[in-house]
């Protein structure tokens, strides 16, 4: 945290260890209080936090509109189903393989497009999602086409890790989750240094004018390629952990839709800010799942007009989660935590006389 008042850096010191200690026992309150239900949505609230961290990177430091992220995270899922179903390889192996075969498709679309920009990048990215959903779709001998893949997690050993002489079984959604978390701590932690080294410096200089940075040596061929492989790596991860944790997957799930609500997820929470990605996260998924079961609890007892009612909002809970958005959207068009750049104070035209042979 160069550059960051002492104050300031033991406030943002005290809230991370804050927001770390409610993630860890938020399972522990729900499961006590029975609502097993949110302990599931929680576990998926940090699968999208970890393909959000990965888009954040393409969108949020590099600058590049990427509309077909769910294409990777499809990739990985079903390298990770396949290779499990066909060759039972471990999970812990799979992580990785996953994480690489969607990288490898991350960097060679990034090679076909570094004679685009702006928009076209998008749609390229756009045509992406739609080639691998309809592929996945139609390759019946081998992805069982849109009737998906399931059983997935009774073709393979239950995943489980020793440490300190202690074993881990992922078994459950509480130990998913805890288990999902941990690699959301992992990715935090090296794109927070990767974002402050040379290579996330060359991003940014990209995101901001890709002329200019060229013209000051970064390497923008190589950067960006950099910046699409590492992104979609965390993808394929996320891919192989949901495929694993669900036992189940079907092209549906990896559409242009799923792609577009991580864009927001990361417009709404502040471009290239890790904390308003996580922020981000939390309010698309968790608020429609929050609302539906508060919702739910009123509607269960009382008048049958107010149980009607409570009826009608859980059915609408998603236009009510709109307004929400659009709200949001409309008083903070920079996101919610934007991030922090530096400011360079312009001095005001006209306030001195330019140099000789100056306009």
């Amino acid at each position: 945290m160069k550059g960051v008042a002492p104050g300031r850096r033991t406030v943002i010191r005290i809230l991370t260890a804050a927001a770390i200690a409610a993630a860890v026992l938020l399972p522990q309150i729900l499961q006590r209080y029975q609502q097993y239900h949110l302990i599931h949505v929680a576990g998926l609230i940090a699968i999208y936090v970890l393909l959000a961290l990965g888009l954040n990177v393409i969108i949020g430091y590099t600058g590049i509109l990427n509309l077909g992220y769910a294409a990777f995270y499809g990739i990985g899922a079903y390298t990770a189903a396949l290779l499990a179903i066909h060759f039972k390889i471990s999970f812990w192996l799979l992580l990785p393989i996953s994480g690489l075969a969607a990288a490898a498709a991350g960097a060679l679309i990034g090679m076909t497009t570094l004679r685009l920009r702006g928009d076209y990048i998008a749609i390229v990215t756009l045509g992406f999602v739609e080639i691998v959903r309809l592929g996945l779709n139609n390759l019946d001998f081998l992805t069982n086409g849109p009737k998906g893949l399931p059983g997935i997690d009774q073709t393979i050993l239950v995943p489980q890790l020793t440490l300190a002489g202690r074993s881990l079984k992922l078994d459950n959604d509480i130990s998913y989750y805890y288990f999902i978390l941990l690699l959301v701590l992992a990715a935090i932690f090296v794109l927070l240094r990767l974002h402050n080294s040379r290579v996330g410096r060359s991003w940014v200089a990209i995101r901001e004018d890709e002329s200019a940075a060229e013209i000051m040596g970064v390497n923008t061929t190589a950067m960006k390629i950099q910046a699409f492989a590492t992104g979609t790596f965390f993808a394929g991860v996320a891919g192989c952990v949901y495929t694993h944790w669900v036992g189940f997957i079907t092209p549906e799930l990896f559409t242009f839709w799923e792609s577009v609500l991580l864009v927001v997820m990361i417009v709404l929470g502040g471009m290239g800010s890790t904390a308003g990605v996580l922020l981000g996260a939390l309010l698309i998924v968790g608020i429609p799942e929050v609302l539906r079961d508060v919702l739910q609890q009123f509607s269960g007892g009382g008048a049958s007009s107010m149980k009607s009612f409570y009826d009608n909002l859980i059915l609408a809970r998603m236009l009510i989660f709109g307004v929400i958005m659009m709200v949001i959207v409309i008083f903070r068009p920079q996101g919610i935590v934007p991030p922090k750049r530096p400011r360079v104070s312009e001095k005001k035209s006209g306030s001195e006389p330019a140099p000789d042979g100056g306009v």
